[in-house]
């Protein structure tokens, strides 16, 4: 989100073009009737909302939920990693780009230190969350930090993600030439780490790695730049506008609100919910070339990852 951009004086969604507690738990409800089992909370920054537990209980009561997550940037995580746990969160993401002060500011645009972001993650381990890092990798940038970023999630014993630096939205400036591929940040740490492949599952969005012996410590590499896999995807997005996205690159989605404000059966929602998925055939990241220069794409403070 650069500040340039989205400033302080940025003018954002009125709240009542934002879906409701409610209008999210039935669509929810919805989608679990048609086989999802994991819902994932992010944003923007999910733990601006206000009484964000509240739905999160909601959530955690809809039968046929069998995990809850949340991406966060975990400024605000230390003072809710607790009610969050209890109300019935399972575990949470959390984007940490660097652990060196100053290239963290550099990468967050706005020159934050890193310090509210570690505490954040030690709180939810207290709370008894399950922890990732996200970490978006930036050619030139932070590609120096790979190293420190994997002994702090094996100090404490969690996932860690490498991320290409992607072609998200339309603001962040993005260019091939800053990719750090991610053959070559596993090359980097394969010099300190003995790092072995680790299977990978459906739908799994990260070539994993972890070293024997040393339980809960992953290197994971999402690599949607050099190793599209899009035909593995199987996620949507609910943006807070209502309107549903089946790909991270999409430049507009469907929008359920009306549907839900105008008195839509649940038979009315699964229909169309259903006739989304089947006629879904979105692989940007597989056609990325001189076909997609230009298409305007949602922003990622909009989508979520």
């Amino acid at each position: 989100m650069p500040v340039e951009v989205f400033g302080a004086g940025y003018e954002f969604l009125p709240r009542a073009e934002i879906l409701r507690f409610s209008e999210v738990e039935r669509l929810a409800q919805r989608f679990v009737n048609l086989g999802v089992s994991k819902i994932r909370l992010t944003g923007g920054e999910p733990l601006l909302r206000r009484d964000l537990v509240v739905l999160v209980e909601k959530l955690a009561k809809i039968k046929g939920v069998e995990d809850i997550a949340m991406t966060t940037n975990a400024a605000l995580l230390a003072k809710h990693a607790a009610s969050l746990k209890e109300a019935g969160l399972h575990r949470v993401t959390v984007s940490l780009d660097a652990i060196d002060a100053e290239i963290f500011g550099e990468m967050n645009g706005v020159g934050v230190g890193p310090d509210k972001v570690i505490s954040g993650i030690d709180a939810a381990l207290d709370a008894g969350l399950g922890v990732k890092v996200n970490a978006v990798i930036k050619k030139g940038v932070n590609d120096t930090e790979v190293l420190a970023l994997a002994e702090f999630a094996r100090e404490r014993r969690i996932s860690v993600r490498m991320i290409e630096y992607m072609d998200t939205g339309n603001v962040n400036g993005w260019k091939l030439d800053e990719v750090a591929a991610s053959h070559d940040l596993l090359g980097e740490l394969r010099k300190g780490m003995d790092l072995q492949p680790l299977e990978r599952a459906l739908g799994e969005t990260a070539e994993r790695y972890a070293i024997d012996g040393e339980e809960g410590f992953e290197v994971g590499f999402i690599s949607s730049v050099t190793k599209p896999f899009c035909n593995a995807c199987n996620r949507a997005r609910l943006s807070a506008d209502g309107k549903i996205f089946t790909c991270l690159f999409a430049s507009q989605g469907l929008d359920v609100k009306e549907l839900l404000r105008d008195g839509a059966s649940d038979a009315d929602l699964d229909k169309v919910l259903e006739n989304l998925w089947s006629v879904r055939s979105d692989n940007y990241s597989e056609r990325r070339s001189e076909l997609t220069e230009g298409l305007p794409k949602a922003e990622m403070s909009y989508l979520g990852g």
